[in-house]
């Protein structure tokens, strides 16, 4: 299996001014494995069509990551913020499914 080391971004909302909330994001290093190394060709109404991969990502979890799996947005690959699509809790271990680009 190839080696896992990046950046996975939690977000939290947060009140700017008064009565305005807004998704902010933290990114945390993360270390693991890669389980599955795939790509999935998706066909869109657009003219492009989206870069979407498949990937897994197993990472190994402190106690942050646990307690806040619900709030993992996204996860570095190949210099890359991908969006997490699925996150399956298997302690001390999370893992992660990777979609599309991130663009937040």
């Amino acid at each position: 299996m190839t080696r896992y080391c990046g950046d996975i971004g939690f977000a939290q909302m947060i009140e700017m001014p008064p009565g305005v909330w807004q998704e902010k994001t933290t990114a945390r290093k993360y270390y693991g494995e890669i389980i599955r190394n795939s790509r999935r060709l998706q066909n869109s109404d657009k003219l492009n069509d989206e870069i979407t991969i498949d990937n897994r990502i197993s990472i190994i979890a402190d106690p942050f990551a646990t307690e806040n799996f619900h709030k993992i947005r996204y996860a570095t690959y190949m210099d890359v913020k991908w969006k997490v699509t699925n996150v399956e809790v298997q302690y001390p271990r999370l893992i992660l499914t990777l979609g599309e680009v991130y663009n937040g």
